[in-house]
């Protein structure tokens, strides 16, 4: 897929690796269209997650409809859309794919997540539940749609990785 065919960029990964704060920055860059995939977690999902309860695949299976639902509904429409959505499995990710949808992982150190949850607040993500995010993760596979960026850097640097990875169409966007 190349740059100017992406349509959707699904920003994933763990607890911690910065995925609002990229997602809302890429979309900035773009003059596209943000979706935080928090905000489709049904009320059960967040009472789960924050009395530490991990979810399971059937938790996340009305989560994920509702984000295919809106990459779908932007594609349509024509207006493009930048998602934060952990996507850990590949099972996930499939059921978010479609033409256009390119993953951005970011990538990072056990030590790097576990400090920058300690240092937020007000999440209903407990510091606990890194471990079972950890073990459910599989990174994108060569064959998927998808870029890896490492998450040690500012939220800027982590964003024009993205880009420069996606290709020119896109950084010049």
């Amino acid at each position: 897929m190349t740059a100017s065919q992406v349509s959707t960029i699904v920003v994933m990964g763990v607890a911690g690796c910065g995925k609002s704060t990229v997602a809302a920055r890429l979309a900035e860059r773009l003059g596209w269209d943000l979706l935080e995939g928090d905000s489709l977690h049904p009320a059960r999902n967040v009472e789960r997650m924050t009395a530490g309860i991990p979810l399971d695949d059937t938790d996340r299976a009305p989560w994920l409809a509702a984000i295919a639902d809106r990459i779908r509904a932007g594609r349509a429409g024509g207006r493009p859309l930048v998602v934060a959505c952990s996507a850990l499995a590949r099972r996930y990710r499939d059921v978010l794919r479609g033409e256009g949808v390119v993953f951005a992982y970011l990538s990072g150190t056990r030590a790097l997540l576990e400090s920058r949850i300690a240092a937020r607040s007000g999440h209903f993500m407990k510091p606990g539940m890194l471990d079972s995010q950890l073990s459910t993760l599989e990174p994108p596979q060569p064959d998927e749609a998808a870029v890896t960026v490492d998450i040690d850097a500012e939220p800027a640097e982590i964003v024009a990785g993205i880009l420069s990875e996606l290709g020119p169409a896109a950084a010049a966007a």
